[in-house]
């Protein structure tokens, strides 16, 4: 019983969202409604400001971090914490608070790698760095990433979340299918700085 509470509870704290309620409560506006939509971090970011992507970044990797760590707190050795940050990934994704509708699970799968591995949680934030500098694409990024910090983990010997990340990562490429159709178009929405966009601005 105690375990099915947890992962209701990891649920609920993945299914926060937070870039809807930070965007209604401080800006007074719906972030569903403005740009593509998704209420993640790069669309709040920039729709709404530096300020707010920031916050709902720390939050969304939150989410997943706490998640992952609640059989920690209460003393559950016997289940593996990845099922928690699961649960998390899964209520971002469908959120109760949000029509089951939600965000693409990056930041919460950070955050659930953070709870598990801190140092390739860094490597993974790393990759993420880098990439969207040289792409100014968040989504293009996320897309390297994932693979990236997957066979990383493979490589460390830890298959369990290996087969993880594997799964995350289709998931997230399927999550990303507009994002992927747009890239092949030339049309993608770009973040305000990065090799790309500052090629653009030049033209």
């Amino acid at each position: 019983m105690k375990i099915a509470i947890l992962l209701i509870i990891a649920y609920l704290l993945g299914s926060i969202p937070s870039g809807v309620w930070i965007g209604k409560l401080f800006f007074h506006k719906d972030i569903t409604k403005l740009g593509s939509g998704n209420i993640g971090t790069t669309n709040t970011f920039r729709e709404l400001g530096k300020t707010a992507g920031i916050c709902v970044m720390v939050i969304d990797i939150l989410k997943g971090t706490i998640a992952t760590l609640l059989p920690a707190f209460f003393n559950i050795s016997h289940v593996s914490p990845i099922i928690f940050g699961l649960f998390a990934v899964l209520g971002h994704t469908f959120s109760i608070f949000d029509k089951f509708k939600g965000g693409k699970a990056v930041a919460t799968s950070a955050g659930m790698l953070l709870g598990i591995h801190p140092i390739l949680f860094l490597c993974a934030f790393a990759f993420e760095a880098i990439f969207t500098y040289l792409s100014s694409m968040v989504s293009l990024a996320s897309m390297i990433s994932f693979p990236l910090i997957t066979i990383l983990i493979l490589w460390t010997g830890d298959y369990w979340l290996g087969a993880i990340g594997i799964i995350l990562t289709i998931f997230i490429f399927v999550r990303h299918r507009s994002n992927i159709q747009r890239i092949k178009n030339g049309d993608e929405n770009l973040v305000p700085f990065g090799l790309v966009y500052k090629h653009q601005q030049k033209k």
